[in-house]
């Protein structure tokens, strides 16, 4: 159906399409200083606007808004249809808090209340 519009027509349904997905995704992505909104995420990768983001590979942070996520080690990535699609081989969950290294008991109390 597109196909019988004229390509100007064509061109700027795209980039409406483009920018109601920037607008609508929290996600960002974060390397060094230089911070690319993700347009779509899935199991395994990531898509960004290849206008506006470089080839990537490495380690990025992936942020919600302003809170940090996930790690992700970038393996590949490729441009499709004006999208930069990046693979990653590691997706690691960023937590606020240190790791514990006991188990913690279930039944156990959450603080210790003082002597009177």
């Amino acid at each position: 159906m597109l196909e019988f519009l004229p390509q100007d027509i064509r061109d700027g349904l795209d980039a409406a399409r483009k920018r109601e997905t920037t607008r609508k995704s929290r996600l960002r992505v974060q390397v060094g200083e230089a911070v690319f909104p993700v347009t779509r995420f899935w199991n395994g990768g990531f898509s960004l606007d290849a206008a506006l983001t470089p080839h990537l590979r490495g380690l990025v942070d992936v942020y919600d808004g302003a809170r940090h996520i996930f790690q992700c080690l970038i393996v590949a990535s490729s441009v499709e249809n004006g999208d930069l699609v990046c693979e990653f081989k590691r997706l690691t969950l960023v937590s606020d808090r240190a790791a514990l290294d006991y188990e913690r008991d279930e039944n156990a109390p959450v603080a210790l209340l003082p002597r009177a």
